[in-house]
């Protein structure tokens, strides 16, 4: 990032933007201590050991996911707060106690190597699994370092691949070789501070040696390359990513760009011979059309070649959107939602039938937990607000059973979960979830997103339960456009000039809870995070009158220089482009920052951020803390040093995280102990 002034006429908290500056940090620290005194004190400890004990528990579910023959997990508890890298086998697995093998023990490479090593995943090497390409982040940020692992002898591999500190995407193409796209100096990133460059790096080679496979614009979000390794359908696939919405996709293939010509707006997948569509926008073709939130498969060569015919696998309805899918290595598992509830539908390759899942719990959120993409297992996870977790296994073509269930971690018995709509600003029907405790005193938080197409679903959280229902406090969650609860068009209509859809929504559902008895503006607290937290800046500034008290977390603020501010830039697809006078007009009118009033009313706000966070920046946090102070409202400031984007780096600190925001809540909104 480009060094920032520590004045600016208007703006005169820009110093604040210098996110490790001892003037910065000073700020931090005179900020934190107020809060932490303020919120941690009578009650506090129980609330955050009760959540710890949520978070570190070994009753938990251990997800996995199969490598060959055996299956893999990343396991962080009391005992092991960073985390051990895992595997073992399903026989194993099914028992209560399953023998794992233990790869990577992260606390003690962490003390080893003397750094705050937080896991970042690993690739790992096909058919072999033999190596990984394990990614390592300080502190908690996208940005990692990689490190090649050796599986056989348990140890990194001297003189192996090994990337300094960036946000590298990597990929192997082979025992010996890598593609690669990090920071390779001078132009190699895109105005997102991601890789625009993709190189093929072979063993033994130095990095500055490695040969240029594309090259994308500096305007692009990000560059990647993936390989495909399954024996008989061997391809290399390069991507451009021209916004966050947009892709270009090429299969390289002797030495040749091959665009795969379907729109840039969809998402394209390939396994085996099939290649699948999913649409986020109408598509026309020849005399063909395709509605936006269908997915189309064909056979991948005839579409190379310009003769395939698509074959809608799925069309959504008005009460029904795809939300996710995964292959098997024959089958194709979808999960829909209908209303927000969750189906789950396999299909045949061929003649694309669909069969329900008999197995699957009604009214839950079921997701995919794992599937194997060379095999026919699968795992689904299911859940709901009152139901912890059950994982089901077995073939995709079933029987499935259970193999694992999730702890209860508060009294569910007389847990009602109820599905209102408000009506909108603009007539529209906006779901949302109540879940009330027998014995709710009217205190309620609300929770929403509305941003990136990402459906906010019904799910089990122990954490929430434990300090805020168990209390006698209601949940809601709040299904507003933005997301994808209702496919593609739920979210597109709400970008860029129509994101006062998201807020209107959203003070919507406030409104209607309200007027339904549910509780009372006094008891009314909402939280977010990320976009979520700059839905939080809006209704601090724009809808101050539906609130008793805000939690806005790593939050967007300052939208007028959101895309010069880490990732900011890859954003504008969303969100527009502050710079282009005619998207700033409409920007401006509900861009927090810049709408901070001293005469208005404003609800008691916490606003946390984390300074290790290197996607949203954390500038915006402090400054619009201290404009809020400067103008006489009531805030609160909490940043974590460490934490990413999570705003957390361990089950300890988000513990706490969670304890001091439930507390500001609950006191905040008159909730009595």
């Amino acid at each position: 990032m480009a060094s920032m002034p520590a004045e600016d006429a208007t703006d005169p908290y820009l110093w604040l933007e210098d996110v490790t500056a001892d003037r910065s940090l000073e700020w931090v620290r005179a900020h934190n201590t107020p809060t932490v005194d303020e919120f941690a004190g009578d009650g506090f400890e129980a609330m955050r050991k009760s959540a710890l004990e949520v978070l570190d528990t070994d009753a938990r579910i251990p997800y996995v996911r199969r490598r060959g023959e055996y299956l893999y997990n990343f396991w962080r508890d009391g005992a092991n707060p960073r985390g051990l890298w895992r595997r073992t086998t399903l026989d194993s697995y099914r028992g209560a106690a399953p023998d794992w093998d233990v790869l990577i023990d992260l606390d003690e490479l962490a003390r080893t190597d003397g750094e705050n090593w937080v896991w970042s995943g690993a690739n790992v090497i096909r058919p072999h699994h033999n190596r990984a390409l394990v990614s390592l982040s300080r502190g908690g940020s996208d940005a990692v370092v990689v490190r090649e692992f050796d599986m056989v002898k348990r140890e990194f591999v001297a003189g192996g691949f090994e990337i300094p500190e960036a946000k590298t995407r990597i990929g192997w193409e082979d025992d010996d070789t890598v593609l690669v796209g990090t920071d390779f100096g001078a132009d190699s990133l895109t105005e997102s501070g991601y890789p625009r460059v993709v190189k093929r790096w072979r063993r033994g080679q130095d990095l500055a040696q490695a040969e240029t496979l594309f090259t994308g614009a500096s305007t692009d979000v990000v560059v990647a390359a993936g390989c495909d390794r399954t024996p008989g359908f061997e391809r290399t696939l390069l991507s451009r990513a021209i916004d966050f919405f947009n892709e270009e996709v090429y299969e390289l293939r002797d030495g040749e760009l091959i665009r795969i010509d379907a729109p840039t707006d969809a998402s394209v997948s390939v396994h085996r011979q099939w290649i699948l569509i999913d649409l986020r926008t109408d598509w026309y073709i020849g005399t063909a059309s395709y509605r936006a939130g269908s997915l189309l498969a064909a056979d991948y060569e005839e579409f190379l070649a310009g003769t395939a015919e698509c074959r809608v696998v799925f069309e959504p309805d008005a009460h029904t959107a795809l939300h996710h899918y995964a292959w098997t290595r024959d089958r194709l598992v979808l999960v829909t939602l209908h209303d927000v509830a969750s189906r789950v539908e396999v299909v045949t390759p061929g003649d694309w039938r669909r069969r329900p899942v008999a197995e699957v719990p009604a009214n839950t959120n079921t997701v995919i937990a794992a599937a194997d993409d060379t095999g026919d297992e699968i795992f689904l996870d299911s859940s709901g607000f009152d139901r912890p977790s059950r994982l089901l296994h077995g073939p995709v073509d079933g029987p499935l059973t259970e193999i694992k269930s999730a702890p209860e971690f508060f009294d569910g018995d007389g847990l009602e979960v109820t599905q209102y709509f408000a009506t909108s600003a603009d007539g529209t029907a906006i779901p949302y979830f109540v879940v009330r405790p027998p014995d709710a005193t009217g205190v309620t938080l609300l929770g929403g997103y509305g941003g990136f197409e990402v459906a906010r679903t019904p799910g089990y959280d122990g954490v929430l339960g434990r300090l805020w229902l168990a209390r006698g406090g209601t949940y809601v969650l709040a299904n507003i456009r933005g997301g994808g609860e209702y496919g593609p068009g739920w979210h597109t209509q709400a970008m860029r000039a129509g994101r006062h859809l998201v807020a209107e929504d959203f003070a919507a559902v406030a409104a209607d809870l309200v007027n339904r008895g549910i509780t009372t503006v006094e008891q009314l607290g909402a939280v977010g995070g990320s976009n979520g937290g700059l839905l939080m800046g809006i209704m601090l500034t724009a809808y101050p009158q539906l609130f008793g008290a805000l939690v806005c977390q790593v939050p967007l603020l300052d939208m007028r220089r959101y895309h010069l501010l880490l990732a900011g830039a890859s954003w504008v697809a969303e969100y527009g482009d502050p710079d282009d006078p005619a998207e700033w007009e409409f920007i401006s009118k509900y861009s927090p920052y810049q709408n901070i009033s001293a005469d208005a009313q404003y609800p008691p706000v916490l606003i946390t951020t984390s300074t290790r966070d290197d996607r949203v920046h954390p500038g915006h946090a402090r400054k619009m803390t201290a404009a809020l102070q400067d103008a006489g409202h009531r805030v609160w400031y909490y940043e974590n040093i460490e934490g990413g984007h999570g705003g957390a780096a361990d089950n300890a600190q988000a513990a706490f995280k969670s304890a001091l925001s439930f507390s500001f809540l609950w006191r905040m909104l008159g909730g009595r102990d």
